[in-house]
Order: structure tokens, then sequence, then C-alpha cells
């Protein structure tokens, strides 16, 4: 099943993340599905949270584009080490669009039940992603 997993996790990426074809999430995500991420107030809940979630950074970063590095699966568990760049024409997180690019890495673990992804922990370099929009700045 770790196979099967590691190809889904790749393909939401490709589908949902780089392209906002949304509808992969239904096939793939449980109504019951939990995303975990630091920079979020709270988990969000749901395939349609899910969906939300994606297509607000799409909106805020329409060129946004995930290359997964690496992807290793054990037992339910699928992590993936990835890298994001695109380009901030949209509000994202109460910051109004810069006009500018950015790149960033981060990583993901995603749990699978019956082939339906229930649960994921994902982090990335958020204060690398704010520096990068000029809305944080480290002293000097």
């Amino acid at each position: 099943m770790s196979e099967e997993n590691k190809a889904i996790v790749t393909r939401l990426f490709e589908e949902v993340w780089n392209k906002g074809n949304l509808a992969v999430a239904d096939e793939y995500s449980s109504d019951t599905l939990v995303y975990h991420n630091p920079l979020l107030p709270e988990a969000v809940k749901g395939v349609e949270g899910y969906k939300d979630l994606a297509a607000a950074v799409r909106a805020a970063y329409p060129d946004m584009h995930f290359h997964v590095d690496d992807v290793v699966a054990e037992g339910s568990k699928v992590v993936s080490r990835w890298t994001a760049t695109g380009t901030n024409l949209g509000e994202w997180r109460g910051i109004a669009p810069t006009g500018r690019k950015v790149m960033f890495t981060g990583m993901s673990i995603v749990r699978f039940e019956g082939g339906k992804q229930v649960e994921v922990w994902a982090t990335e370099d958020d204060l690398g992603w704010m520096q990068q929009l000029g809305v944080v700045s480290l002293p000097k």
C-alpha cells in the first residue's frame, strides 16, 4: 500500500496544488480529513476545508508550483519534502499582494486509511517566505 499512497501524495500535489484541479481532492481525501499547519490559526477540517485552503493559496499565488523533492513511505504514512515557488498576486493571510516571487521549502506527513488521506501535518519555511514577501525582516 505504501507505493500507492506515495503515488496519491504526488498526484495531489500535481493536480490539486499545482493545477487547481480540486475534484482530485474528493477522490483521495476523507470527509474527516484534518490538515495541521503551524501557519494556520487552527486545523483545517474536511475535504471541503482542504479544497478551500488550496483554492486560497492558488488565488494568492496563481502560478504556485510545488516540486516534490523526496517521498518516503512506511505503513500508513507518507512523508514528502517539497519546494514551492510562486508570485504573490493576491491577498494571503491578511497580507496585501506584493507582486514578489517566493521560493520556500517544506515537508508534509500524510496518514492514509483506505486509500484516502485522513490526516496531514504540513510545515514550511514560513519565516523565509514572509521575508521574501517583505513583511518580516530580521534584526541586523
